[in-house]
């Protein structure tokens, strides 16, 4: 059965469940899942975790994101990009330099109030749900973090150059709401502003150089060998080779692990004697303890 990670580059108006479904068929998984939600509206970096790569799909979700995302200035919709209904539409008088100075409270540790069209859950609904039914209720302001933002020369490649439209690279955690932030820059301008197109160049790790089309993928004489193996997802983390089958028969038991030698506190990959990939495990002193096992059972 294939286990592993393909690197979806998702087309326009493709849910991340849309190409989920996708895949089961391609690759006959029912275990199949992303590493982090895009709007239809959103192109780009979609992690699909396959067969017992599932497992790691919570960790794939906490991890930074970059984007590219269209800024338009001076219109206002209810669901903060340019699909939405337009509330309001201002003269916009907005050069570089304004935008420029604009952006630096947005970096950082920021407070953002979750759109009414998200998928945050209020009372048992989705948060779209009310919205769709006209009806509006109150957000908790939510931390996120903005790494880096800043604005492009000119457009992207695929981004259209569009009147009073600025293009920003940001980088993020998890939580994020890209148009939320075009949101809130357009009212600090004064002229307001809404998203008018979303790219995920980066998430869990994985880039856009690594992304397949679904056209690629259907056309592949054996899919499994896109897939990229499930350890890759911790590339960050440092690498622990078990040095004896007794350690390693301990470690696919569940069983915790005193190392003859401490590597330093902190999460590993380890392997098997035989450099099989068989869990994320934290070290602590001497000992070794399972977070998340991968081996086949």
């Amino acid at each position: 059965m294939p286990n592993g990670v393909i690197i979806i580059d998702k087309p326009q108006e493709w849910t991340s469940m849309d190409i989920c479904a996708k895949l089961r068929g391609i690759f006959h998984e029912k275990r199949i899942g992303h590493g982090g939600t895009l709007d239809p509206m959103a192109t780009g970096v979609l992690p699909v975790f396959v067969g017992r790569a599932t497992r790691a799909v919570e960790f794939a979700t906490e991890g930074k994101k970059e984007y590219i995302a269209g800024l338009k200035l001076g219109v206002i919709t209810n669901t903060q990009d340019t699909t939405g209904q337009v509330l309001e539409q201002r003269p916009v008088q907005v050069d570089r330099a304004a935008l420029e100075g604009a952006l630096a409270p947005f970096r950082g540790d920021i407070l953002q109030i979750p759109p009414m069209y998200s998928a945050i859950k209020r009372d048992g609904k989705k948060l779209y749900e009310l919205a769709r039914a006209g009806k509006e209720v109150e957000r908790h302001p939510r931390p996120v973090t903005i790494y880096g933002l800043e604005v492009l020369e000119e457009a992207p490649a695929g981004f259209h150059r569009e009147a009073d439209t600025w293009y920003l690279r940001v980088r993020c955690s998890k939580g994020t709401y890209v148009r939320t932030l075009c949101h809130d820059i357009g009212q600090a301008l004064g002229c307001g502003g809404a998203m008018s197109a979303l790219r995920r160049t980066e998430a869990a790790g994985y880039t856009l150089d690594q992304a397949v089309t679904l056209e690629e993928l259907q056309a592949a004489p054996d899919p499994a060998a896109l897939l990229h193996p499930v350890d890759s997802c911790f590339a960050d983390r440092p690498m622990l080779l078990l040095k004896s089958p007794q350690a390693e028969k301990k470690v696919r038991n569940g069983v915790a692990l005193t190392l003859p030698e401490a590597p330093g506190d902190g999460e590993y990959r380890v392997y098997g004697v035989d450099r099989e990939f068989l869990a994320l495990s934290r070290v602590e002193g001497n000992k070794l303890t399972t977070i998340k096992s991968f081996f086949e059972v």
